[in-house]
């Protein structure tokens, strides 16, 4: 067995620690000593640690004990954590989605002998393995990705629940995204192109633009268009906007009898509760990942992948947790059997256009009841869809 520390010990972090022990040692480590507590918990087999990733020595000390880190920290330490990851000569697997680029790490990571597999979630991560693929067996015109994770009861006025932090949220609502158009990179204000998409199982949802595209700028440049949008209930996008646009998302001060108050931090404390999403809440995750070009015959494909995953009431584990940590410990374990093992630092596209990669993430989400359906249209043939 493989001893695998994991750094973060929050929902997604402590549902990978609990999926990975059961075939390796795990070390789940979290400054928090509750959150280490509500994982013991869940599963006895886990050794849990009180750990601050700031306290870089430490830290440092701790992970060279083990043959892979697996890194689930907020996203505003994830950078130099995974800098220091890889400094220590460890290798990792990071789902902290980080705002920086993780390619600038590439070249110390090979300088230290060192495998890195980045955003290795649901989207960044599952849709990205996908494009890579077929960016193989096809030549891409096209990719869009639209993606959300929703509650399955719809609450006035927001109809959402964030599974994470509302300021990560709102972040998503205010940076410019950046979309591939005719081979040139625009950028978009966000909450914007908004459109209704219809879904099985949940029906209408709202997509509007948002930055996720992350990696795939940089490491499929030759795709002309390519594009990722949030998905959210109809009338959220609205909801949100009157928000924004009335300065709430703001990140400067205001006094307010006499005391200065920052109007995002005021902001994200009234939200916290109307958006915090319970332990045990049903909720739902909702992708589709849809591809355009050539295939080897000539004819022009459009191939389309869709999730549709729910919260597991079995294990206590929400469907964002399920579908973002899964593909991490996936990509864990493929690397731990030697399925994967090239030196740099690698985002999913990069590892998934291996059809033994692609074929060992879709095979290990399988098993885990999540399921990637597939149906392809040619200029020829009608729809055909697999499983």
């Amino acid at each position: 067995m493989n001893k695998i520390i994991v750094l973060g010990g929050g929902m997604v972090g402590s549902a990978m620690a609990i999926d990975l022990a059961k075939k390796h040692h795990v070390l789940l480590t979290d400054v928090d000593p509750s959150a280490l507590e509500k994982a013991k918990e869940k599963c006895e087999e886990l050794n849990t640690l009180q750990l601050d990733v700031t306290d870089v020595k430490t830290m440092t000390e701790t992970i060279t004990n083990f043959d892979l880190v697996v890194s689930a920290v907020p996203g505003f330490l994830g950078y130099q954590t995974l800098e220091n990851i890889i400094n220590a000569e460890m290798n990792v697997v990071d789902i902290s989605f980080f705002p920086e680029n993780s390619l600038d790490l590439n070249k110390l990571a090979i300088e230290k002998g060192v495998t890195a597999i980045v955003d290795c979630g649901v989207a960044p991560g599952m849709d990205n393995v996908i494009l890579g693929y077929y960016n193989e067996t096809h030549k891409l015109t096209d990719f869009e990705c639209l993606v959300g994770g929703l509650p399955k009861v719809k609450k006035w006025p927001f109809c959402y629940k964030a599974p994470f932090s509302p300021i990560d949220v709102i972040e998503e609502y205010t940076r410019p995204a950046r979309y591939v158009e005719h081979g040139e990179v625009v950028v978009r204000e966000p909450l914007t192109d908004c459109e209704f998409v219809e879904f099985d199982g949940v029906g209408t949802l709202e997509s509007f633009n948002s930055d996720g595209l992350r990696s795939i700028i940089y490491t499929m440049p030759h795709i002309p268009n390519m594009k990722e949008k949030t998905l959210r209930y109809p009338g959220h996008v609205e909801y949100v906007r009157v928000l924004k646009e009335s300065g709430f998302f703001g990140d400067e001060s205001i006094e307010v009898n006499g005391t200065s108050v920052n109007k995002l931090d005021f902001t994200s404390k009234i939200l916290f509760n109307e958006w915090k999403l319970g332990e045990e809440e049903e909720e739902l995750t909702v992708m589709r990942v849809s591809l355009k070009g050539e295939n080897a015959s000539g004819e022009t494909e459009e191939i389309v992948y869709d999730l549709h995953d729910e919260y597991c009431p079995e294990t206590k584990t929400s469907s964002m947790a399920r579908t973002t940590g899964y593909t991490a410990t996936a990509a864990a374990n493929l690397f731990l059997e030697g399925v994967f093992q090239e030196k740099g630092v690698f985002p999913p596209e990069l590892v998934g256009k291996h059809k033994a990669c692609f074929d060992y993430f879709m095979s290990y989400l399988e098993e885990r009841n999540i399921h990637y359906r597939k149906r392809v249209n040619t200029s020829v043939n009608k729809a055909i869809e697999t499983r």
